[in-house]
């Protein structure tokens, strides 16, 4: 990394949502759930611990002592499950700063990653972790500034709450917007807001439209949305690219290769995420550039 304050860089460490997924069917598009890593202006965010943040951990070793900032959307298990065996934050000598909104119950961040930790449910509680962590309570609407990099939040259509996220930086910004389910009769405001000109918009959608409709098994009310919506949020706020994520853990390789088919028909400029793709805003126009 030759400028590290001229990079602007998102890494996948997990896309699933719901629930991991390893197996023979999900070898392509990888079964870990949400995990996201923006290396930008020198800074390192991470954004949601699902079981991906393990993955992210264990490349981390070689270059320790690390530092970042983490940001949380909410705290469904999907969503937290790889902070506990994220192995740096048990390491002296690491520095950790870690954001995330009340719950609707008054939870702060701390306590639910630290409830989470407890017996019966782990072997070892939060503060075995020798890393330093300071915990910092967001509001919904704040604005947080780390260096040169600002980080907006809006609220989500999601049950429980969920906040999404905007990174900006040097005239180029990403927004990370999961979970969220988008509504019946118009665009929703918070994500058009999140997303409006942004370089990439990484957007939930968990269902096509069949799915999400289904006479059966519908899953309208379940806090999620589809690629259909998607494109359309991204054709109304000018997005340059935008980043099918939080795949449904029934969708296999060969389900996400048609949905990769019928993203591109529907919005040339849209990829469906993998574990390990890397897109560059800076140096690539925004396109794939590496695979790790």
């Amino acid at each position: 990394m030759s400028d590290q304050h001229g990079q602007f860089s998102i890494c996948f460490w997990g896309v699933r949502g719901s629930v991991a997924c390893p197996g023979s069917q999900t070898v392509r598009y990888g079964g870990n759930t949400a995990c996201i890593e923006m290396k930008v202006g020198g800074e390192r965010l991470i954004f949601d611990g699902g079981t991906g943040l393990r993955n992210l951990g264990q490349r981390m070793l070689s270059e320790m002592p690390v530092k970042a900032n983490m940001f949380f959307t909410h705290s469904h298990w999907d969503h937290i499950q790889g902070f506990p065996f994220f192995v740096p934050a048990f390491v002296p000598g690491n520095r950790f700063k870690i954001h995330g909104a009340i719950a609707p119950n008054g939870s702060t961040i701390e306590q639910r990653l630290n409830d989470q930790m407890l017996h019966p449910n782990f072997p070892v509680p939060l503060q075995i972790m020798g890393a330093e962590l300071k915990f910092c309570d967001i509001e919904v609407g704040e604005r947080v500034n780390i260096g040169e990099v600002e980080i907006t939040n809006a609220m989500l259509n999601h049950p429980g709450e969920a906040i999404g996220y905007r990174v900006s930086y040097r005239g180029h910004s990403a927004a990370y917007i999961s979970d969220t389910e988008h509504f019946p009769d118009r665009l929703d405001d918070n994500v058009l807001r999140l997303a409006r000109n942004a370089d990439v918009m990484i957007y939930d959608c968990t269902y096509t439209d069949d799915e999400y409709h289904s006479e059966r098994f519908s899953k309208v009310g379940w806090g999620h949305s589809t690629w259909q919506e998607a494109v359309k949020l991204a054709k109304a706020a000018n997005v340059k690219q935008l980043v099918i994520f939080h795949h449904d853990p029934t969708h296999t390789d060969d389900f996400m290769d048609d949905i990769v088919l019928q993203t591109a028909a529907a919005l040339p400029s849209s990829i469906v995420a993998r574990e390990g793709m890397v897109l560059d805003l800076i140096e690539a126009d925004s396109a794939v550039v590496a695979m790790v």
